[in-house]
């Protein structure tokens, strides 16, 4: 057999794989209800193969990889078969054989999340077991009663209180189906459609190009849920169209990170992080979706107003009209998003059924729209590449928050277990003195430190889980607690010394990572006081309940960030400076006071 025949039988084996994961993952929307400890491992075993195997080109690496992953699918695809048995024994493990392949699970489970994401997050599951083990040996508050080996470890492995758990619930139910919705568009002609239509809204103004890639990484964000795809994609696009017109190169990778960052916080997908949300708080979908959207507005209209300041330093020029999309060009390729998101958003609303179901149905619509491109014309050569890229794309990236999930669903079975995520909580509350601010700032350094190393999903997850519950017994309510949690897991985007989009920015246009960070910090200084901002206006997320509190709430947050942005970028002298960021967190924080 040739190489050449090698690599095509290689080619057809992953594509095959890959429409398998994809086609049974839409297959338990439309099934019914799947016992949760057959469709949990399957699931698993289904990511293994493109989280160890896919891709890997060291050898090394490529067949201890095939080794975990036969390992892991046969453990993961045995829990599947004996799941009415194993429901019988309460997460009681019986005998050897069960006792390996719990140890099998959480080894391959820990070793995958490394090689997905790297070290950090398995390290802090592999001390949340040790933990789990050997706490009992512990002396004061820290230490716990102990539990039996076979209970400890069957509870995380063969019951549903730990990688089985509702985390991995959500992976599979909720999370999967949005990551192919946007495999699905991206592959089409929607990443274009993006484009063309922030192009035609926002090309002809000052600082046109800019404002581009603001609209374009917002509205890619929304369905990609990772700022690091999102520069890759479409700063790709909008920083040499920046550059060219003579920006400086600082604030076009600047511009692109801070836009694509926010593209997390961006309704109506908001990535994986939404629906983790829905499982943990208990509230619909609809319900956090009307409360991100006002935080998430805030977010670009500080992001314009800093571009609008920057335009009075540098004369930042618009879009050449030669380089603006046609009206027709936008008008086709905005159907290539528009349809899918009609028939998601109709299938919610308008006949109620649920996310997942909505998502499944606009994924078929997608895919029909695969079939046609900008020109409206069939090329069946286009039409298999686009339907390979989905099919892949689809399967690595859900491949990739599984992993994330299975590992913090270790975490989080430990806390349970334990009891540590009570003593905890117990902690923050005595460090803070029993007092709200000193505990938000406590929880939004741990997001930051957790963010730095651990993407945004993840740092959420574990940061929600050991300081939400101390936020709410402060005062806050629940989706309060969680939305300022998941808005400072996203601080290390752009935050030094990690900040995973800035130096992907900065690469690709080739300036240094410190100034881009700099002037990233500038333009997103949303990131760090809307959050603050939603506790301090709490009915800036009171859309749905109370509209018109709300947007009161909106007018002042969005005032004082006006005047903290016109004064960290417009002003470039200390006194203006400090008096009109002063003057903008007096504004923003004084419903405190009113």
């Amino acid at each position: 057999m040739t190489l050449l025949s090698k690599h095509r039988l290689a080619g057809g084996f992953w594509l095959l794989l890959a429409a398998a994961l994809v086609g049974y993952h839409l297959t338990l929307v439309f099934a019914g209800i799947v016992p949760n400890l057959v469709s949990r491992p399957l699931h698993m075993a289904f990511i293994l193969p493109f989280a160890l195997v896919y891709g890997v080109t060291h050898r090394g690496q490529l067949w201890s990889g095939i080794v975990l992953a036969v390992l892991g699918c046969s453990a993961a695809i045995w829990v599947a078969m004996n799941a009415d048995a194993l429901g019988d024994q309460y997460g009681f493990l019986e005998g050897r054989q069960q006792e390996v392949i719990a140890l099998v699970l959480l080894a391959v489970v820990l070793e995958t999340a490394r090689r997905a994401i790297g070290w950090p997050l398995p390290v802090v599951a592999a001390l949340a077991l040790l933990y789990g083990l050997f706490g009992q040996h512990i002396p004061g508050e820290f230490g716990h009663s102990g539990t039996p080996l076979q209970s400890f470890l069957g509870t995380l492995t063969i019951a549903e209180g730990g990688i089985w758990g509702s985390l991995t619930g959500v992976s599979v139910g909720v999370v999967s189906i949005f990551v192919i919705f946007g495999a699905v568009l991206n592959a089409g002609e929607a990443g274009q459609g993006f484009m063309n239509v922030a192009g035609a809204a926002a090309g002809r103004l000052k600082g046109g190009a800019a404002k581009v890639s603001v609209i374009s990484s917002a509205l890619f964000g929304s369905i990609s849920g990772s700022a690091s795809a999102n520069v890759a994609s479409t700063g790709a696009i909008t920083m040499p169209a920046m550059t060219r017109l003579g920006y400086p190169k600082r604030l076009a990778a600047a511009v692109e990170a801070v836009a694509s960052s926010g593209g997390q916080i961006m309704p109506p997908l908001m990535g994986a992080g939404a629906f983790v949300m829905v499982e943990l708080t208990g509230v619909p979908y609809t319900s956090i979706m009307a409360a991100a959207f006002l935080p998430a507005l805030l977010y670009f209209l500080a992001v314009w107003v800093g571009i609008n300041a920057y335009n009075r330093r540098f004369d930042l020029k618009g879009v050449p009209e030669e380089d603006r999309p046609k009206r027709r060009d936008v008008i086709v390729t905005s159907l290539f998003f528009l349809v899918p998101f009609s028939v998601l958003l109709w299938a919610m609303f308008g006949i109620g059924f649920t996310p997942e179901y909505a998502a499944a149905l606009a994924v078929i619509a997608g895919a029909g729209l695969l079939l046609f491109n900008g020109q409206l014309t069939f090329d069946k050569q286009q039409i298999a590449e686009r339907a390979a890229n989905a099919l892949l794309n689809a399967a690595r990236q859900v491949s990739m928050i599984a992993a994330i999930i299975l590992c913090a669903s270790v975490i989080i079975g430990v806390l349970s277990i334990t009891g540590l995520g009570v003593k905890i909580t117990s902690l923050i509350i005595q460090g803070s003195g029993g007092l709200l601010w000193p505990s938000l700032i406590l929880t939004a350094i741990a997001c930051l430190v957790l963010g730095m190393e651990v993407p945004t999903t993840a740092a959420y997850v574990i940061c929600v889980s050991v300081a939400g519950p101390a936020l709410t017994q402060l005062g806050l309510e629940p989706l309060q607690a969680h939305l300022f949690v998941f808005w400072f897991a996203l601080l290390s985007t752009i935050t030094p010394p990690v900040c995973g989009a800035v130096f992907i920015a900065a690469g690709m246009i080739g300036e240094s990572w410190l100034k881009v960070a700099l002037t990233a910090m500038s333009l997103g200084v949303g990131l760090y006081l809307i959050p603050l901002g939603m506790v301090a206006n709490p009915d800036l997320l009171n859309l749905a309940t109370a509209p018109l509190a709300a947007l009161s709430d909106l007018v002042r947050m969005a005032v004082g960030l006006t005047l903290v942005s016109t004064g960290l970028i417009g002003a470039r002298k200390p006194l203006p400076t400090i008096g009109f960021c002063a003057a903008g967190l007096a504004v923003i924080f004084s419903g405190l006071w009113i």
